[in-house]
């Protein structure tokens, strides 16, 4: 059922596609009253839960904002590309978006995508908002690159605390995809635990896409770790989830935030119970804003949403509230002004939450500890920036 929901909201992003550049192709002369944001996201492929959902979070902003009057009085006009999860196409359609006279750009979600799509948008000189976490992204020196999500470098600290605080490990066993965001979680973490004197009990690898992880799995089983920590896609996540509790292996579980998803509890079962990690986003937070957004997107979507909808959404917030803050439609001056930029949930709803970038595109905000529990994701805590935490910390 979850998947069948998750294809009609792809299809109702498409035809919204369509109708947008249909009035496009038709009236030229309405670009002057609207607000250009090309997305270029994963609908189909590996990635097309994350994407699709990305997408339609940035949609139902889009609405909220329309529907308010828009940016500086302009409308905000969507056009959507599917990279179809392959980094070349992703690519070639970050390369098109100043010809389509594109204000922002939003997406990719993948980590491999927006590496190389990224340099595109650099040329162009267009800003562009990104779902991706490897560390990779932001220390290039890109000036138009932002997050909606944390860099592995600001969210790996908080499960390496907990490892260690919480769960009082002396080891850990990491297992990883080999992938541009895997690698880039894997090193973020052991830089994290070498540092708190934690021993890396088991450094293990897999192929993207992988469906028998018993070899994984028994490599973690026989290192004995006290605690194992995986960072992969949400199928590798359940499938190794499955092949855990399979070899009965009864090790605690600490992940961030893609094992947590609500696809891999789906698939899963109740292999994920008792699995816990660090989210950047959750609609199970007791945030009111964010319960009032899981109830609308899955009202206008028929399915709950997962922190990449929570990520599309807050993204096209931040959009309207540095281009009002620049008071004009200015493309450099919206990248200058996102530099080491103060937003405030008070000033912002739509932001949901307080959040402070740095001058790389970084961004730091609250975020959350759960827990799952009967299949569901329970918040055990909630934690404060990461900046806030080592400012009391001295």
């Amino acid at each position: 059922m979850h998947s069948k929901s998750l294809g009609g909201i792809a299809r109702h992003t498409l035809v919204t596609v369509a109708c947008g550049w249909l009035a496009t192709t038709v009236l030229p002369a309405a670009a002057q009253s609207t607000v250009r944001i090309v997305k270029i996201v994963e609908l189909s492929g590996a990635g097309a839960t994350s994407g699709t959902m990305f997408s339609n979070g940035a949609e139902l902003a889009g609405k909220e904002i329309n529907a308010a009057g828009g940016i500086l009085g302009r409308k905000i006009e969507f056009r959507t590309s599917d990279t179809q999860s392959n980094p070349g196409i992703a690519k070639g359609l970050a390369a098109k978006a100043s010809d389509e006279d594109a204000f922002v750009v939003m997406g990719p979600v993948f980590s491999g995508s927006t590496v190389v799509s990224m340099n595109e948008t650099r040329k162009a000189e267009i800003p562009n908002f990104t779902g991706s976490e490897a560390d990779s992204i932001t220390r290039q020196g890109n000036p138009y690159i932002f997050r909606t999500s944390f860099a592995q470098a600001n969210s790996m600290p908080k499960v390496g605390r907990y490892i260690a605080e919480g769960l009082k490990a002396k080891s850990v066993a990491i297992v990883y995809a080999n992938t541009d965001f895997g690698k880039g979680g894997r090193d973020a973490i052991m830089k994290d635990l070498q540092a708190r004197n934690i021993r890396i009990a088991a450094d293990v690898s897999t192929d993207q896409g992988q469906v028998d992880f018993s070899s994984p799995v028994l490599k973690v089983k026989q290192s004995d770790a006290d605690v194992i920590v995986p960072y992969m896609t949400e199928e590798e996540s359940a499938r190794f989830l499955r092949e855990v509790r399979k070899q009965n292996v009864t090790k605690p579980i600490m992940g961030e935030t893609t094992i947590l998803e609500q696809k891999v509890l789906e698939l899963a079962g109740p292999a994920a119970n008792g699995v816990r990690g660090h989210v950047g986003l959750s609609t199970d937070a007791s945030n009111p804003a964010i319960r009032a957004l899981s109830y609308k997107f899955e009202k206008e979507f028929g399915v709950k949403p997962n922190h990449n909808a929570i990520k599309g959404y807050i993204g096209v917030y931040t959009i309207k509230a540095v281009t009002e803050k620049v008071g004009k439609f200015d493309r450099k001056a919206f990248a200058a002004a996102m530099k080491n930029v103060h937003l405030s949930a008070k000033d912002y709803p739509g932001l949901l939450m307080d959040v402070v970038y740095d001058d790389k595109g970084d961004l730091d905000r609250e975020s959350f500890l759960v827990e799952v529990k009967d299949g569901q994701q329970v918040v055990i805590e909630t934690l404060p920036p990461l900046n806030a935490a080592k400012a009391a910390k001295k």
